[in-house]
Protein backbone atom coordinates (compact mmCIF):
# COMPACT_ATOMS: atom_id res chain seq x y z
CA UNK A 1 0.00 0.00 0.00
CA UNK A 2 1.58 3.25 -0.98
CA UNK A 3 0.97 6.94 1.34
CA UNK A 4 1.33 9.70 -0.04
CA UNK A 5 1.40 13.15 1.82
CA UNK A 6 0.18 16.60 -0.03
CA UNK A 7 -0.18 19.83 1.94
CA UNK A 8 -0.42 18.17 5.19
CA UNK A 9 -3.05 15.84 4.10
CA UNK A 10 -2.57 11.94 4.26
CA UNK A 11 -3.64 10.00 0.98
CA UNK A 12 -3.84 6.21 1.25
CA UNK A 13 -3.89 4.65 -1.83
CA UNK A 14 -5.38 0.83 -1.54
CA UNK A 15 -6.05 -1.78 -4.92
CA UNK A 16 -9.37 -0.54 -5.21
CA UNK A 17 -11.52 2.63 -4.56
CA UNK A 18 -14.86 1.85 -3.97
CA UNK A 19 -16.60 -0.43 -1.25
CA UNK A 20 -17.52 -4.16 -1.83
CA UNK A 21 -20.15 -5.36 -2.32
CA UNK A 22 -20.48 -7.17 0.60
CA UNK A 23 -19.00 -4.43 2.41
CA UNK A 24 -21.67 -1.84 1.20
CA UNK A 25 -24.62 -4.19 2.27
CA UNK A 26 -23.00 -4.38 6.03
CA UNK A 27 -23.17 -0.49 5.81
CA UNK A 28 -26.48 -0.63 4.86
CA UNK A 29 -27.84 -3.04 7.28
CA UNK A 30 -26.53 -1.12 10.13
CA UNK A 31 -27.98 2.27 8.74
CA UNK A 32 -31.34 0.22 8.31
CA UNK A 33 -31.12 -1.29 12.07
CA UNK A 34 -30.21 2.16 13.44
CA UNK A 35 -32.95 3.93 11.94
CA UNK A 36 -35.69 1.50 12.96
CA UNK A 37 -34.48 -0.06 16.32
CA UNK A 38 -32.30 2.39 17.51
CA UNK A 39 -32.81 5.94 16.68
CA UNK A 40 -36.33 5.59 17.69
CA UNK A 41 -35.47 5.18 20.78
CA UNK A 42 -32.65 7.68 21.56
CA UNK A 43 -33.43 9.27 25.12
CA UNK A 44 -36.59 7.65 25.30
CA UNK A 45 -36.18 4.25 26.93
CA UNK A 46 -35.21 3.47 30.53
CA UNK A 47 -32.20 1.49 31.11
CA UNK A 48 -30.51 -1.18 33.66
CA UNK A 49 -27.61 -1.89 35.02
CA UNK A 50 -25.60 -5.05 33.82
CA UNK A 51 -23.50 -7.31 36.19
CA UNK A 52 -20.39 -5.54 35.14
CA UNK A 53 -21.89 -1.89 35.89
CA UNK A 54 -22.55 -0.73 32.28
CA UNK A 55 -25.56 0.21 31.06
CA UNK A 56 -28.10 -1.38 28.45
CA UNK A 57 -31.20 -0.47 26.94
CA UNK A 58 -34.08 -1.88 25.10
CA UNK A 59 -32.91 -0.56 22.26
CA UNK A 60 -29.04 -2.73 22.51
CA UNK A 61 -31.08 -5.74 22.80
CA UNK A 62 -33.51 -5.20 20.14
CA UNK A 63 -30.44 -3.65 17.50
CA UNK A 64 -28.46 -6.68 18.60
CA UNK A 65 -31.37 -9.42 17.40
CA UNK A 66 -32.15 -7.07 14.28
CA UNK A 67 -28.40 -7.23 13.65
CA UNK A 68 -27.85 -11.04 14.13
CA UNK A 69 -30.39 -11.82 11.15
CA UNK A 70 -29.41 -9.05 8.56
CA UNK A 71 -25.60 -10.25 9.24
CA UNK A 72 -26.06 -13.28 9.14
CA UNK A 73 -28.88 -13.50 6.13
CA UNK A 74 -25.52 -11.54 4.79
CA UNK A 75 -23.29 -14.77 5.83
CA UNK A 76 -24.20 -17.34 8.03
CA UNK A 77 -21.71 -17.71 11.01
CA UNK A 78 -21.77 -17.18 14.61
CA UNK A 79 -22.14 -13.65 16.01
CA UNK A 80 -20.68 -12.71 19.20
CA UNK A 81 -22.58 -9.68 20.51
CA UNK A 82 -21.82 -7.64 23.74
CA UNK A 83 -25.14 -8.30 24.78
CA UNK A 84 -24.61 -11.91 24.92
CA UNK A 85 -23.93 -13.76 27.93
CA UNK A 86 -19.34 -14.82 28.23
CA UNK A 87 -20.52 -18.29 27.45
CA UNK A 88 -22.33 -17.69 24.37
CA UNK A 89 -19.75 -15.40 23.38
CA UNK A 90 -17.08 -17.86 23.98
CA UNK A 91 -18.92 -20.67 22.57
CA UNK A 92 -19.16 -18.36 19.36
CA UNK A 93 -15.57 -17.54 19.19
CA UNK A 94 -15.02 -21.27 19.45
CA UNK A 95 -17.14 -22.67 16.50
CA UNK A 96 -16.47 -19.31 14.53
CA UNK A 97 -13.48 -21.48 11.97
CA UNK A 98 -15.64 -20.03 9.18
CA UNK A 99 -15.68 -16.63 10.54
CA UNK A 100 -17.56 -14.71 13.11
CA UNK A 101 -19.46 -11.27 13.41
CA UNK A 102 -18.69 -8.81 16.48
CA UNK A 103 -21.75 -6.76 17.35
CA UNK A 104 -21.35 -4.13 19.25
CA UNK A 105 -25.23 -2.54 18.87
CA UNK A 106 -25.39 1.16 20.76
CA UNK A 107 -21.36 1.78 21.82
CA UNK A 108 -21.31 4.65 24.28
CA UNK A 109 -24.49 3.41 25.81
CA UNK A 110 -24.54 6.28 28.82
CA UNK A 111 -24.22 9.09 26.17
CA UNK A 112 -27.46 7.33 24.39
CA UNK A 113 -29.13 7.39 27.47
CA UNK A 114 -28.15 11.35 28.60
CA UNK A 115 -28.72 12.49 25.15
CA UNK A 116 -25.32 13.50 24.41
CA UNK A 117 -24.41 12.02 20.50
CA UNK A 118 -21.63 10.12 20.72
CA UNK A 119 -22.28 6.79 19.99
CA UNK A 120 -21.90 4.45 17.31
CA UNK A 121 -22.57 1.37 15.96
CA UNK A 122 -20.36 -1.51 15.02
CA UNK A 123 -19.79 -4.40 12.95
CA UNK A 124 -16.81 -6.81 12.36
CA UNK A 125 -16.23 -10.03 10.06
CA UNK A 126 -13.22 -12.08 12.22
CA UNK A 127 -11.50 -14.70 10.67
CA UNK A 128 -8.90 -16.19 12.78
CA UNK A 129 -8.59 -13.84 15.22
CA UNK A 130 -8.37 -10.92 12.94
CA UNK A 131 -10.92 -8.15 11.46
CA UNK A 132 -11.13 -8.51 7.86
CA UNK A 133 -14.03 -6.06 7.22
CA UNK A 134 -15.40 -3.42 10.09
CA UNK A 135 -17.94 -0.93 10.02
CA UNK A 136 -18.62 1.89 12.81
CA UNK A 137 -21.97 4.19 11.93
CA UNK A 138 -22.48 7.41 14.08
CA UNK A 139 -26.19 7.64 13.49
CA UNK A 140 -26.40 11.22 14.81
CA UNK A 141 -23.77 12.71 12.55
CA UNK A 142 -24.99 10.19 9.92
CA UNK A 143 -21.04 9.28 9.27
CA UNK A 144 -20.85 5.44 8.43
CA UNK A 145 -17.05 4.57 8.87
CA UNK A 146 -16.33 1.29 6.94
CA UNK A 147 -12.74 -0.81 5.88
CA UNK A 148 -11.69 -4.06 4.57
CA UNK A 149 -8.59 -5.47 4.37
CA UNK A 150 -6.18 -4.67 1.99
CA UNK A 151 -8.97 -2.29 0.54
CA UNK A 152 -8.28 0.86 2.69
CA UNK A 153 -10.62 2.62 4.67
CA UNK A 154 -14.13 4.21 3.37
CA UNK A 155 -16.45 7.41 4.97
CA UNK A 156 -20.03 7.33 3.71
CA UNK A 157 -18.69 5.23 0.41
CA UNK A 158 -16.01 7.27 -0.52
CA UNK A 159 -12.64 6.92 -0.14
CA UNK A 160 -11.11 7.95 4.03
CA UNK A 161 -8.77 10.68 3.05
CA UNK A 162 -6.89 10.89 6.82
CA UNK A 163 -6.01 14.65 7.45
CA UNK A 164 -2.07 14.96 9.36
CA UNK A 165 -2.32 18.00 11.53
CA UNK A 166 0.13 17.19 14.76
CA UNK A 167 3.71 16.60 13.09
CA UNK A 168 4.71 16.24 16.64
CA UNK A 169 3.69 14.43 20.15
CA UNK A 170 3.82 17.90 21.70
CA UNK A 171 0.83 19.23 18.94
CA UNK A 172 -0.97 16.48 19.26
CA UNK A 173 -4.58 16.57 20.28
CA UNK A 174 -5.15 13.57 22.06
CA UNK A 175 -8.13 10.75 23.29
CA UNK A 176 -7.16 9.22 26.55
CA UNK A 177 -8.97 7.35 28.67
CA UNK A 178 -7.47 7.01 32.26
CA UNK A 179 -10.27 4.33 33.66
CA UNK A 180 -8.01 1.11 33.28
CA UNK A 181 -4.44 2.79 33.36
CA UNK A 182 -2.14 1.95 36.06
CA UNK A 183 -1.73 4.96 38.29
CA UNK A 184 1.69 5.64 37.72
CA UNK A 185 0.84 6.61 34.26
CA UNK A 186 -2.27 8.87 35.18
CA UNK A 187 -0.47 10.52 37.35
CA UNK A 188 2.29 11.51 34.71
CA UNK A 189 -0.84 12.11 32.21
CA UNK A 190 -2.58 14.34 34.86
CA UNK A 191 0.39 16.33 36.24
CA UNK A 192 3.06 16.83 33.15
CA UNK A 193 1.11 15.75 29.66
CA UNK A 194 3.01 15.33 26.29
CA UNK A 195 0.40 16.03 24.20
CA UNK A 196 -1.32 20.21 23.20
CA UNK A 197 -5.19 19.20 24.69
CA UNK A 198 -6.90 15.77 25.73
CA UNK A 199 -10.49 14.77 25.04
CA UNK A 200 -12.46 11.40 25.82
CA UNK A 201 -16.05 11.21 24.82
CA UNK A 202 -16.71 7.43 26.12
CA UNK A 203 -17.40 5.81 22.59
CA UNK A 204 -14.28 3.68 21.90
CA UNK A 205 -15.45 2.89 18.59
CA UNK A 206 -15.30 6.25 17.15
CA UNK A 207 -12.48 7.00 18.76
CA UNK A 208 -10.65 4.60 16.99
CA UNK A 209 -12.13 6.05 13.63
CA UNK A 210 -11.94 9.84 14.63
CA UNK A 211 -8.34 8.62 15.21
CA UNK A 212 -8.12 7.40 11.91
CA UNK A 213 -9.71 10.81 10.14
CA UNK A 214 -7.23 12.32 11.80
CA UNK A 215 -9.63 14.41 13.97
CA UNK A 216 -7.47 13.20 17.22
CA UNK A 217 -3.83 12.63 16.57
CA UNK A 218 -3.22 10.14 19.30
CA UNK A 219 -5.23 8.04 21.40
CA UNK A 220 -5.16 5.54 24.46
CA UNK A 221 -6.58 3.09 26.29
CA UNK A 222 -6.07 0.83 29.21
CA UNK A 223 -8.55 -1.76 27.96
CA UNK A 224 -11.20 -2.34 25.82
CA UNK A 225 -13.82 -5.35 24.91
CA UNK A 226 -13.07 -7.28 21.62
CA UNK A 227 -16.50 -5.22 20.36
CA UNK A 228 -14.68 -1.96 20.82
CA UNK A 229 -12.00 -2.42 18.83
CA UNK A 230 -12.71 -4.98 16.19
CA UNK A 231 -14.16 -2.92 13.40
CA UNK A 232 -12.20 0.52 14.25
CA UNK A 233 -8.68 -0.93 14.60
CA UNK A 234 -9.25 -2.08 10.92
CA UNK A 235 -10.36 1.37 9.87
CA UNK A 236 -7.50 2.71 11.33
CA UNK A 237 -5.20 0.22 10.33
CA UNK A 238 -6.71 0.84 6.59
CA UNK A 239 -6.36 4.48 6.57
CA UNK A 240 -2.40 4.71 7.63
CA UNK A 241 -2.50 4.33 11.19
CA UNK A 242 -0.77 2.20 13.48
CA UNK A 243 -1.76 0.75 16.91
CA UNK A 244 0.27 -1.73 19.69
CA UNK A 245 -0.64 -2.54 23.35
CA UNK A 246 0.40 -1.56 26.53
CA UNK A 247 2.68 -4.49 26.66
CA UNK A 248 2.70 -5.86 23.21
CA UNK A 249 4.20 -4.19 20.31
CA UNK A 250 1.91 -6.40 17.71
CA UNK A 251 -1.59 -5.15 18.79
CA UNK A 252 -3.19 -8.31 17.28
CA UNK A 253 -0.91 -10.60 19.56
CA UNK A 254 -2.56 -8.70 22.37
CA UNK A 255 -5.40 -10.32 24.69
CA UNK A 256 -8.34 -11.35 22.30
CA UNK A 257 -10.95 -10.20 25.20
CA UNK A 258 -9.21 -7.15 26.75
CA UNK A 259 -6.90 -5.30 25.03
CA UNK A 260 -4.98 -1.99 25.23
CA UNK A 261 -4.50 0.69 23.14
CA UNK A 262 -1.32 3.04 21.95
CA UNK A 263 -2.44 4.28 18.59
CA UNK A 264 -1.88 7.02 16.22
CA UNK A 265 -2.45 8.10 12.67
CA UNK A 266 1.05 9.41 11.75
CA UNK A 267 3.59 7.00 12.38
CA UNK A 268 6.19 9.63 13.55
CA UNK A 269 4.33 10.74 16.17
CA UNK A 270 2.95 6.93 17.44
CA UNK A 271 6.89 6.13 17.47
CA UNK A 272 7.36 9.25 20.32
CA UNK A 273 3.66 8.38 21.78
CA UNK A 274 4.75 4.73 22.49
CA UNK A 275 8.18 5.67 23.89
CA UNK A 276 6.75 8.07 26.08
CA UNK A 277 4.10 6.06 27.56
CA UNK A 278 6.39 3.35 28.11
CA UNK A 279 8.93 5.26 29.67
CA UNK A 280 6.24 7.03 31.97
CA UNK A 281 4.41 3.36 33.10
CA UNK A 282 4.68 0.41 35.22
CA UNK A 283 4.08 -2.09 32.24
CA UNK A 284 6.55 -4.14 30.87
CA UNK A 285 6.86 -4.72 27.00
CA UNK A 286 7.31 -8.03 25.63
Amino acid sequence: MKEQKEQGVKRVVARTNTMSAMLKAVVAAVKLVAAEEIMPRYMKVAHQRKNDGSLCTEADTAAQEALTRKLQAILNVPVIGEEMGEAEQLASWVGGAQGVWCIDPIDGTSNFVRGLGYFAVSIALMREGHSVLGVVYDPVADEAFAAERGHGAFLNGEKLVSRIVATTLAQALANVDMKRLNSKLVAQLATAPPYSSQRNFGASTLDWCYTAAGRYDVYLHGGQKLWDYAAGSLVLQEAGGRACCLDCDDFNQGDVWQRSVIAALDPVVFEEWRSWIRAHSTVTNK
